[in-house]
């Protein structure tokens, strides 16, 4: 028997969701753009999904894709939407329907957790990351004793250590693990994210920067601190 053209596997991937607080595409096209421009080696031309659990109904969905794809991002999905009214016009739109993981006030109420798989043998690099290279560390910790340039990326299902210069992007707890943490001896980083949530540089507080910092996640919130 001839193999099948298509074949259908079970997959996961890390998505930037972008919250929408306001319902004018123009205003979020200007926001999107500006935030694109910070960082366009890892937002130009990338998958997000759009949260909209706070815009009242009767946004104009086509709009408001359209507009997000003008700043330079790809819509696959709307998640957080109210009532049939609202799902309904989305989906009239062409926009995919998605479920986002259960609030931490949820998840208590929920059965046991899906177990984490363990991490493996932790990941160490010990020649500098250059520009465009990526490393990714699945399922362990990932170590640099050395500097990371601009533009290269370093991604770890765990936790992430630069003991070195951090220039490029570093996205630690990338399979969704918010208890994983970031390290650095100098931070200096492009973007910074740990299990989705994210800074780019200008978030990053100024008495930190070219500073030895640890990054963390507390209440879900990006939460930075001197490295001692």
């Amino acid at each position: 028997m001839s193999q099948s053209p298509v074949e259908l596997k079970g997959s996961s991937f890390t998505l930037s969701v972008v919250h929408l607080h306001h319902s004018e595409p123009d205003v979020i096209r200007e926001a999107l753009t500006e935030k694109v421009k910070q960082a366009p080696a890892f937002l130009q031309n990338a998958p997000v999904v759009l949260n909209v659990a706070t815009l009242e109904p009767g946004a104009d969905w086509l709009a408001l894709q359209r507009a997000v794809s003008e700043a330079g991002l790809r819509v696959v999905g709307v998640s957080g939407y109210q009532g049939d009214e609202q799902k309904q016009a989305i989906q009239s739109a062409g926009l995919p329907l998605l479920t986002e993981g259960k609030s931490p006030k949820a998840s208590k109420a929920a059965a046991a957790a899906p177990i984490q798989p363990p991490l493996a043998k932790t990941q160490i690099i010990d020649k500098p990351i250059r520009t465009g290279q990526q490393i990714y560390a699945r399922n362990s910790d990932l170590i640099v004793v050395s500097h990371v340039s601009a533009g290269a990326e370093l991604i770890a299902d765990g936790n992430i250590h630069v003991y070195g210069t951090m220039r490029g992007r570093a996205l630690a707890g990338a399979s969704g693990d918010s208890g994983c943490q970031i390290f650095c001896t100098q931070l200096a980083a492009e973007l910074v994210s740990i299990a989705g949530q994210y800074w780019l540089s200008d978030r990053i507080p100024k008495e930190f920067y070219e500073r030895s910092a640890r990054l963390f996640l507390k209440s879900n919130i990006l939460t930075i601190e001197p490295l001692n």
